[in-house]
């Protein structure tokens, strides 16, 4: 199922396999949406490392009890050609701006995690 001009369900899918809920589809059809503006400013294409994990697979792979990928609220990406600290200061300046509606943020080594919680979160 294609949810954005270059986003496609299955890229948000849970690794283990399992059926999404309704519901999850909801939260993911959104998160989608402000991927693709992303991927729209930064004319870059954008990988999804993670998108929707069932609680099983979360625990499984040490995920945090109350994450948000849970949810289908949040996605860890790499963005070709920048770095996770250039996604994650671009994104936090638009914020800032009142340019970008997200909710957290993180920097890790090799990817960007963003999520559309409804309030502001950093690490």
């Amino acid at each position: 199922m294609k949810l954005t001009k270059n986003f496609y369900k299955t890229e948000f899918n849970c690794k283990c396999g399992c059926e999404m809920p309704d519901h999850i589809l909801e939260n993911i059809k959104e998160l989608a949406y402000h991927l693709q503006r992303l991927r729209d400013k930064l004319d870059s294409p954008i990988k999804i490392n993670s998108g929707y994990r069932c609680e099983i697979h979360n625990s499984v792979i040490g995920g945090s009890k109350n994450s948000q990928h849970t949810k289908g609220l949040a996605s860890d990406i790499v963005v070709k050609d920048y770095t996770p600290e250039q996604v994650y200061n671009f994104l936090d300046k638009l914020q800032k701006l009142n340019m970008f509606k997200l909710g957290g943020l993180g920097k890790y080594d090799t990817f960007t995690h963003l999520d559309i919680r409804g309030h502001i979160a950093r690490w």
